[in-house]
């Protein structure tokens, strides 16, 4: 970072620091598998910025980091990324300072000061996209079409991603206790910010869960499992990236247009709000801490200035 005044070799750990207090890996250690390695990449990145590439978060210095430190890297991040993406670096950044002040190796006044910083305003311009149900229909009908339980597994997982909107990571957390057949229910423990939440399956979605547990027996453990070659079940948890790679596999076969496991989500929401389901009622569906996270899936406004200017009358030949 040419353009700061900064004394890199100060901001560079000496010596290794024990885990319990580092304060990007006590801040780490508190969240999910999947904001994990989301925020540790963000600190990874911040610390390259703030050493010319020698640290990462485990070696930098955060307790060091003064307001002039942390201006700078507002002003970086604002040039380099989205306000969205900036802004939830910034946030990665305000919580390691904090467990740096929690530690008692940083004052409180020079805690106050470096995360003093407005977020970046603007708005991001919106990634991914909405799957169609034919798409949906294709990816459910090439996991029909496989005869092994790998067919089976892949069609329940489908259905709760596009049924209720999970995100990857709370699907993998889900346990054969989780799911009520009678109900449609799934019972989310495991969601973003450790909250639990209960979500419905609509009637073919269950059906398609339901006749995944038929194969994989009653046995307690995940809901979801990897499958090893014979057909071996294995009652443990899989990973939330083996999600995509499964995902991957189904839409080649389907010849589905590149899709992401976060698209499900956006697929469930929007299809939601545009049916007339109130913002709330999504919102606790989804998972969503604010409201207003859910009405930024809103297209309904879009949909009806589309259908409006098909009300003029232009003479093109």
């Amino acid at each position: 970072m040419t353009d700061l005044d900064l004394t890199v070799s100060s901001l560079i750990l000496a010596t290794p620091t024990p885990l319990t207090r580092q304060p990007a890996a006590v801040y780490l250690s508190s969240l999910t598998a999947g904001s994990r390695r989301t925020m540790g990449k963000a600190l990874n990145a911040i610390a390259r910025l703030l050493t010319d590439d020698q640290c990462d978060a485990l070696t930098l210095n955060w307790a060091a980091l003064r307001y002039q430190h942390t201006a700078a890297i507002r002003a970086v991040l604002m040039e380099k990324y989205a306000p969205a993406t900036a802004n939830r670096m910034l946030c990665a950044l305000r919580r390691v300072l904090k467990e740096a002040r929690r530690l008692g190796l940083m004052s409180a006044d020079d805690y106050a000061a470096a995360v003093d910083l407005p977020s970046v305003r603007g708005e991001s311009p919106s990634r991914g996209r909405a799957l169609k149900n034919s798409e949906i229909a294709a990816l459910l009908k090439v996991c029909r079409d496989d005869p092994s339980l790998l067919g089976a597994r892949d069609a329940a997982l489908l259905a709760i991603l596009s049924g209720t909107g999970l995100r990857r990571s709370e699907v993998v957390a889900l346990d054969v206790a989780d799911f009520d057949p009678a109900t449609g229910s799934l019972q989310v423990r495991h969601g973003k910010g450790k909250k639990s939440r209960t979500v419905y399956l609509p009637d073919g979605a269950s059906r398609l869960v339901f006749s995944w547990l038929e194969l994989r027996g009653s046995t307690p453990g995940a809901l979801i499992n990897p499958i090893r070659r014979g057909d071996r079940i294995e009652m443990r948890q899989m990973t939330d990236q083996a999600v995509m790679v499964i995902l991957q596999k189904r839409g080649v076969q389907a010849k589905v247009a590149n899709f992401s496991p976060h698209d499900f989500r956006r697929t469930f929401i929007s299809n939601l709000l545009e049916a007339g389901a109130d913002v709330l009622t999504v919102s606790r569906l989804a998972g969503h801490a604010d409201p207003a996270t859910t009405s930024k899936y809103d297209k309904r406004e879009e949909v009806a200035k589309r259908k409006a200017v098909q009300l003029l009358q232009i003479p093109f030949d």
